[in-house]
């Protein structure tokens, strides 16, 4: 028996089979010509055409997605048809250059350049090389990469999965997952997350794997065993029985005593939006509108997102839907919007700071959402993406005003948003925190990247104080404004954190006063914060604050919660 240790993402308990993620696609040979019958041009248009075979190929995947898995298959289509890409391929063909070799060769230098560039602009890198490879499969005329097919369930064991890969996961075939590489905030975690599927990322070693080991994934506390023994098999079947308690969400998220939080979905469009219904989400605490956006060439017309956003209000009449406008640039780069030129994307021209280098696109948004607002019984809240300071809230409030729209927030994802939230909020009506870009931000650790793992993780006590001074400073603008009396404006948390049951005790404790999350993780989170009183939460969330490190946070929490254990959890 051998244990790997990673950073569990999905809480769950499996024994299953190992089936290893195929080989890459083999490189092309060093200095491979193209064959002296075919001229420059006919490569070339031979490359282009393959190019858009996997565009095409990608987009009618999206087009069956949802969610994270729409948006990242969309982007990942974009690539292949990236200009720089080809114009770098072609030149190679220029030089003598075989198409595989070109495309091969532009690929790296593409990646080269993104990884240089750091933050999100660096997990574009993958982007690059899985299409690159989907393009020389296409020219082979093989299979391109993908998940293994089985007869029987198994375990997925990979180095790291591309985006379109995880996008496309089946929860059906896929008992677990398990990756050397990715973080916990990675695109892998993410949509594992909402697949509800256990995963552990950033397990070392864990390439040693082969088809058919058995082994043991524990997604919560993030370990891997070989060879499973009588205990492993316990825990497993105890987590099989305890997933039918799990299973279901009457619609309250309380704490024992009493206290309210909210329990919202995040979504990415219409269906996620019908199944979060369906599974009593109590409204919608973030809408991706990228959804709307990802994958057009050109800005969409004003009665496609109105029918894209209405779609979404309608499944929840009466109930809150917050609207994240559109967060485009770094990893989400839109051709008629964003500067893929610039030399830190994750640092750049992105969120509501687009509206000052292409005014008009979000002001056209926000009349869009309005509109489709005014066709729906939903409870409508708007925010935006990296907010940075006061100012900034004031002109985004300003331009909602003037579309009609009634409740301004803001995302807090930037340090100082968390600092200056007591005069951010003078503009805004509520804050939202979104802890993935938070914690990137805070710990300057890029969230793609397994070998920063453990700093970029939300219990940090660092990003655990950003979102205290968060609620801090929504309580001090009350005072300021309204006196002892009145009641502080809303925080919630949309970022992936609030999916983990411990650290969703952790949040309400800080006072955050409702938490999104995918719709799978609400029951799990639900069923530990009744677990607990307002009075316990507020003395874990102590613990967690006061502690030395991510790690000791989480453990000191934990200990402290034996539902987690009871729960598989």
């Amino acid at each position: 028996m051998h244990t790997y240790s990673g950073v569990g993402v999905t809480p769950g308990r499996v024994v299953g089979p190992v089936r290893v993620m195929p080989p890459a696609i083999a490189a092309p040979p060093a200095g491979e010509q193209r064959e002296g019958t075919t001229t420059a041009e006919a490569a070339a248009g031979n490359l282009r055409s393959a190019a858009a075979v996997v565009k095409e190929e990608l987009r009618g995947r999206a087009a069956k997605a949802t969610g994270d898995g729409k948006a990242v298959l969309e982007a990942t289509a974009l690539m292949a048809a990236d200009p720089m890409l080809l114009k770098s391929a072609v030149k190679l063909i220029d030089a003598g250059a075989s198409a595989q070799r070109a495309i091969w060769e532009a690929g790296d230098g593409v990646a080269a350049m993104l990884l240089d560039l750091g933050g999100y602009m660096a997990e574009r890198s993958h982007d690059v090389l899985d299409v690159r490879a989907r393009i020389v499969a296409q020219l082979r005329g093989v299979p391109a990469p993908g998940i293994p097919d089985a007869d029987a369930p198994f375990i997925l064991v990979a180095d790291d999965l591309a985006p379109a890969d995880t996008a496309t996961l089946d929860p059906a075939k896929v008992l677990a997952l398990v990756t050397a590489g990715g973080g916990p905030q990675s695109h892998t975690a993410i949509i594992a997350r909402n697949l509800g599927l256990p995963a552990v990322v950033a397990a070392a070693g864990v390439g040693e794997l082969a088809d058919g080991d058995e082994i043991f994934v524990d997604g919560g506390r993030g370990v891997v065993t070989t060879d499973p023994g009588d205990a492993e098999r316990e825990a497993a079947s105890r987590w099989a029985e305890q997933v039918s308690r799990l299973a279901g969400f009457d619609g309250v998220g309380r704490l024992a005593d009493g206290h309210r939080i909210p329990l919202l979905a995040n979504v990415g469009g219409a269906k996620d939006a019908v199944a979060a219904a369906a599974a009593n989400a109590e409204g919608v605490g973030l809408l991706r509108t990228e959804f709307c956006f990802l994958g057009h060439d050109t800005e969409p017309g004003h009665d496609e997102q109105v029918a894209a956003y209405k779609g979404v209000f309608d499944a929840f009449p009466g109930k809150k839907v917050v609207v994240r406008t559109l967060d485009a640039g770094a990893d989400k780069p839109l051709p008629f919007l964003t500067d893929a030129t610039e030399p830190n994307p994750a640092l750049g021209v992105r969120g509501f700071r687009t509206d000052g280098t292409s005014p008009g696109v979000l002001a056209r948004q926000l009349a869009a959402i309005a509109d489709a607002a005014g066709q729906s019984r939903a409870d409508v809240w708007v925010m935006a993406p990296m907010i940075a300071t006061a100012d900034e809230a004031a002109s985004f409030a300003a331009l909602c005003t003037a579309a009609g729209l009634q409740t301004p927030g803001v995302m807090v994802e930037v340090p100082s948003a968390a600092l200056t939230a007591r005069h951010i909020l003078d503009h805004a009506e509520f804050a939202s925190l979104g802890t993935n870009d938070l914690t990137q931000y805070t710990m300057a650790a890029d969230r793609q990247l397994g070998p920063l793992a453990a700093l970029n993780d939300p219990w940090q006590p660092g990003v655990l104080a950003l979102v205290q001074a968060t609620v801090e400073g929504s309580r001090a603008q009350a005072r300021h404004t309204g006196g002892p009396g009145r009641a502080p404006k809303p925080v919630g948390v949309c970022g992936e954190s609030a999916a983990d049951p411990a650290l969703a005790v952790v949040l309400a404790g800080l006072g955050v006063t409702t938490l999104s999350m995918s719709a799978r993780a609400i029951p799990a989170v639900s069923a530990v914060l009744r677990s607990v009183t307002a009075e316990t939460a507020g003395s874990l969330a102590r613990l967690a604050v006061s502690a030395p490190s991510a790690a000791e946070a989480r453990s000191r929490v934990r200990a402290r919660l034996p539902v987690l254990d009871e729960l598989g959890l």
